[in-house]
Formats: structure tokens, sequence, C-alpha cells
């Protein structure tokens, strides 16, 4: 009976074992359960940053389109305005002409001096706006082109191969580079 009782009384050195290994498992655990919850909380933290370097990226970003944006439309807009200074500069010389042909007409009697003058500044104004691009569209005895020209009406052709061209045109057609800007207002054979 003693001997159970000291067995009882005093544990043997295999279960003090387990009950140290028990604690040393649950520090083990323990540290462990805490190094996770550091490396998560290191991870968040990085993840924040991360989220504010990525907002920070997207809000330059954003700022330099909005700026491209509005440089973009000014320089269209200064590039209009000055595509239609240089045509009003290569006009006026013109209106300087015409303003001088009308003074120096007031007290003429002869039309042939006065015919010249026009003529003269008819030239001087379409070589100004050649040199700017327009062109003229020829029409007369061509074939009908929708593409450039508009039909007014159609009359009876004069002979068998003018039939689907042009016989008198109305009012000429001009374009500048390749864009029609204005049809030609022709009459067309039938």
């Amino acid at each position: 009976m003693e001997q159970n009782e000291k067995e009882i009384n005093n544990p043997s050195n295999e279960e003090n074992v387990s009950v140290n290994g028990s604690e040393t498992v649950l520090e083990t655990v323990s540290d462990t359960v805490v190094e996770k919850a550091q490396e998560s909380s290191n991870q968040v933290i990085n993840y924040e940053e991360k989220i504010a370097e990525l907002n920070d990226k997207y809000l330059r970003l954003y700022s330099e389109f909005d700026n491209y944006r509005k440089r973009t439309i000014k320089e269209k807009s200064d590039i209009i305005r000055s595509a239609g200074e240089d045509v009003f500069k290569a006009i006026i010389p013109t209106i300087d002409d015409f303003e001088r042909a009308i003074k120096a007409n007031e007290n003429v009697t002869e039309v042939d001096p006065i015919k010249e003058g026009i003529i003269l500044i008819y030239n001087k104004l379409k070589s100004a706006c050649t040199a700017k691009g327009l062109e003229g569209i020829e029409s007369i005895g061509k074939s009908f082109d929708v593409d450039i020209m508009e039909s007014i009406t159609n009359i009876p052709a004069p002979s068998e191969d003018m039939k689907g061209k042009v016989i008198d045109e109305v009012e000429k057609g001009y374009k500048l580079g390749d864009k029609i800007i204005r049809f030609a207002k022709v009459v067309v054979g039938n």
C-alpha cells in the first residue's frame, strides 16, 4: 500500500515529462501564433503602403492626362485661329487694292482702265488663295460626279456624247487640299 501511496503522491518522471512537454508545446505554439500574427501585421502594413503608392501613381497619371487634354484643346484652338490669320493676311492686300481702285475710279470716264484694274485685283486674289491651297474644280465637259458636283437641273444634251456630262456650270466648286469645301453647281445633259 505504501507503494501505491508513493505512486499517487509522487508522480513518476514520465508524467512530469509529459506535463513539462505540454508546456513546451504550448509555448512553441503560442510563439508560432505570435510570429504569424506579427507577419500578418507586417503584410497588412506592406499592403497599405503598396495601396498608398499605387493610389499616388494613379493620381499623378490622372493629373498628367488631364493636363495633356487641356493642352491639346488649347493647341487645337490656337492652330484654328492661326490658320484663319494666315488666310486673312493673304487677302488684306487685295482689299487694299480694291479700296485704291474705288478711290481712283471716282472720276474716270473710260471703262478700259477699270476693266484692267479689276482683272489685276482678281488675279492677285486668286493667286493668294491658290498659295493657301485653294483649287477650283473644273467640271464643264466632264462626266457628272456626285462626290464633287451638285446637279441643279437636267437639260437635253446637244449631242449624244454629252449625255451624262456637265453642260454648264452655275457656280464653280472649290477644294482645299483633298477636301471639297464647295460643290460645283452644274447643269447636266440628258
